[in-house]
Parts: structure tokens; sequence; C-alpha cells
């Protein structure tokens, strides 16, 4: 695999996703759709490090995983791994839900502040050492 940047995005709307998955692909990046937060967790356990960051949404229909427990699990596997969160209803309770040095975007957002959160979060992470 090249070193292209992979972006997890967890979302249970169908529109939303495709709207997320085009304005990532504008801004450089290339989002791999999980549909709940039962998928994001299997894809986040055998991900060895592909994904660059996580773009998920808070609440996820059915299911009882939503994007705090992924983002907690993210963060599990990497203490740094870069979150974006978003949300119509719960952008209030990031400050005591979400974890650190991440970010919260309450839907609607400009497709640019999707770019703009993932790009910053990023370029503020530590360094990883390459894989060989």
């Amino acid at each position: 695999m090249t070193n292209q940047l992979l972006i997890l995005v967890v979302e249970d709307d169908p529109d939303i996703q495709n709207i997320v998955q085009e304005c990532l692909s504008d801004g450089g990046f290339e989002a791999v759709i999980a549909s709940s937060g039962k998928r994001a967790v299997e894809l986040l356990d055998v991900a060895e490090g592909k994904y660059r960051a996580l773009v998920t949404d808070i609440n996820l229909g059915a299911g009882r995983l939503d994007g705090w427990h992924i983002a907690r699990h993210a963060r599990d596997i990497d203490p740094n791994f870069p979150i974006v969160y978003m949300s119509g209803k719960d952008a209030d309770d990031w400050a005591s839900q979400g974890v650190p040095n991440s970010i919260m975007l309450a839907k609607p957002f400009a497709p640019a502040q999707l770019v703009t959160a993932v790009s910053n979060l990023l370029n503020a992470a530590p360094p990883t050492s390459p894989t060989e």
C-alpha cells in the first residue's frame, strides 16, 4: 500500500457518508466508511496503523457503540490518534465525553471545516515511526 492518508469514517447515514467521503477526497484524503460502531471497532482492531485519523458521528442508530466509545477504543490502541467528532445534538457533551486533543464539528458543517479539522489534528500529532 502506498502512503495514502486513510481516514476511518464512522457514520450510519448514507447521505452524510457520501458528503464526508467526497469532502475528504477533495482534501486529499481517502475515506474508509464504517456504518456501525461494531464495524468501526473491528476495522480499528486489524488496522495496524493504516488509518491516520478517525471521523465519527456520535449517535450511530441501532447498536450500543456510539462515537464516544469508538474514540476511546481508538485511543486505547494509539493514545495520540487524531479524532474528529460530528454531531447534530451532542456537541455540548464533548467537554465531558470527548477524548483530549480532538475536535467537535456540529452538524451541519461546511466541507472545508472537516478537511481543516482533520488536517489540523494530523499536523499537531506527534510523528509516528515509519513502518517498513
